[in-house]
């Protein structure tokens, strides 16, 4: 069996960690896969963490230098054309059906009669639905063999759009974490490093983009004040909100108690997670949210949008965190409040986040991927090398 799967950015550590795990799977199941990856990353990705070799332990073709937008789209329509042409896999996995030069590549796949699937990680919480949009959707649904889809609200999404459940493969997602992560040792940190009840603190992790709701943020955070007066509001990114954020701080007289530190990554960011009494993400879309994954894998329990997509599979109340609606300031001020009671007994609760975020690996996540290319090329009466017999 030979597959090829496409992706985007380099950039991306977490699908780094994914297509490592993928790859040593698939050597383990005498499988043959070929990634391309098209460029490094993308000019708002950049600012956010460089781009880093060393977490793609898999063989490779970089088709690009520098930012995607940046690549002439004649360069880009030709190079992909080229390889999508001279490519003989049995399924190819292709990223990013919202693209023109991705549907070049489904018109070639067709024209060779090959097949091919789509990952998908968007929700119908995550984005308002068009009519025209829609009709396009179900067309490059239905042409391909499959869809791996990134939760359960993916799935649902995609079969929003006509494709049948059996064809929908929700495959679960997985953080990119340190080499030398160690859950005990997470339990041990995180009891000597964690906010307490009268001062919590709150964490944001990501862009500073209008999407994130980070205004609600922080209104509901100044309401919360009047509970802690000690509280901390942390936002690590950066993005094209900042400016604006931190003139609704100061007109809200709260600039003391809000810190924007800019982008961390690795032990620094890590760190934040350690210390903070809960991930706040306020997103009002979002399709799944890696950063919850991390926060978990930290021991930090999470208050969540219902837009975010991973709120089914990692949000369960008093136990992990707190989900709420999305537009209910109010409700979030509330959630802010209840988290440091709720989540007083730092090491209790650790071990919940960790009980419930353990299944997502990256080793689980490429043996749904496989799973699922194997039920593929086997409906298509391919001869799966390495499993006969198998179902």
């Amino acid at each position: 069996m030979k597959i090829t799967i496409w992706h985007n950015l380099v950039w991306a550590r977490y699908k780094a960690v994914v297509f490592s795990a993928l790859y040593r799977e698939a050597q383990r199941r005498a499988v043959n896969v070929t990634f391309y990856q098209i460029a490094e990353t993308e000019v708002r990705r950049a600012a956010l963490a460089p781009v880093d070799l060393s977490w793609h332990q898999y063989p490779f073709s970089l088709l690009f230098k520098g930012a995607y937008s940046k690549i002439p789209k004649s360069q880009l329509f030709a190079t992909l054309l080229k390889h999508t042409w001279l490519d003989h896999s049995d399924l190819t996995i292709l990223n990013g059906y919202e693209k023109p030069e991705v549907w070049l590549q489904v018109l070639i796949l067709i024209l060779r009669r090959k097949k091919f699937a789509w990952f998908c990680d968007s929700t119908i919480h995550d984005k308002p639905q068009a009519l025209l949009t829609g009709i396009g959707k179900r067309i490059l649904f239905g042409l391909s063999s499959g869809i791996f889809c990134y939760g359960k609200r993916s799935a649902e999404y995609v079969i929003h759009y006509g494709v049948s459940p059996n064809r929908a493969f929700p495959n679960c997602q997985a953080a990119a974490l340190p080499r030398d992560y160690s859950p005990e040792e997470v339990i041990v940190r995180r009891q000597n490093s964690a906010a307490r009840r009268d001062s919590p603190r709150y964490l944001y992790v990501g862009r500073l983009s209008p999407e994130k709701s980070l205004e609600n943020l922080i209104q509901a955070f100044s309401r919360a004040l009047t509970h802690y007066p000690e509280a901390k509001l942390v936002l690590v990114g950066q993005g094209p909100e900042q400016e604006k954020l931190e003139r609704i701080c100061d007109a809200l007289g709260i600039t003391a108690r809000v810190e924007f530190t800019g982008s961390k990554v690795d032990q620094a960011l890590f760190d934040e997670y350690l210390k903070a009494t809960c991930l706040v993400l306020p997103s009002r879309s979002e399709p799944w949210g890696l950063v919850v994954n991390e926060s978990l894998s930290y021991g930090c329990p999470v208050v969540v949008s219902d837009r975010c997509g991973c709120v089914p599979e990692l949000v369960i109340p008093e136990r992990t965190g707190f989900p709420y609606s999305w537009s209910d300031i109010q409700e979030l001020t509330q959630r802010l409040v209840d988290a440091p009671i709720a989540f007083e007994d730092i090491a209790v609760t650790a071990r919940s986040c960790l009980l419930q975020i353990a299944p997502f690996t990256p080793e689980a996540a490429a043996r749904s991927i496989l799973d699922g290319c194997e039920r593929i090329i086997t409906a298509s009466g391919s001869v799966l090398v390495g499993t006969e017999g198998q179902p």
